[in-house]
């Protein structure tokens, strides 16, 4: 079992940034694959970036594509995702999600077996 809490959340103007932090806990976090995904408001929950357990692959939705960068520190066991030249479009919830997998990274909510709480981005225009 892993628990994953998401930070870095705020309210921010647009073009400017944040940084998310998914730090987990209960598990060595270097064996799990992780996402992040949003939830707007009157919004289906939308895939935002993921990246595979050794940090070497990634990939972003399209709508996040050159703006959002994820990483990850396997020594914190904390995953990150940098969001600038944020949009009010980029208002959600965001959470962070692990599954144990060694090499790839999923795209797909159901693939994830952890999920965090979530936390509140908020973009004003």
């Amino acid at each position: 079992q892993v628990q994953l809490i998401e930070s870095g959340g705020g309210l921010v103007q647009a073009g400017g940034s944040l940084r998310l932090s998914c730090a987990a806990s209960g598990r060595t976090f270097t064996t799990y694959a992780v996402g992040w995904f949003r939830q707007g408001p009157g919004r289906e929950r939308e895939f935002v970036a993921a990246i595979s357990s050794s940090g070497h692959a990634t990939v972003y939705g399209d709508s996040v594509k050159g703006r959002f960068t994820i990483s990850r520190d396997g020594a914190k066991n904390t995953v990150y995702l940098q969001m600038n030249s944020l949009e009010p479009e980029d208002t959600a919830v965001y959470y962070c999600a692990g599954k144990a997998a060694i090499m790839y990274y999923y795209i797909a909510s159901r693939d994830y077996d952890y999920w965090g709480q979530g936390t509140q981005v908020t973009v004003s225009s």
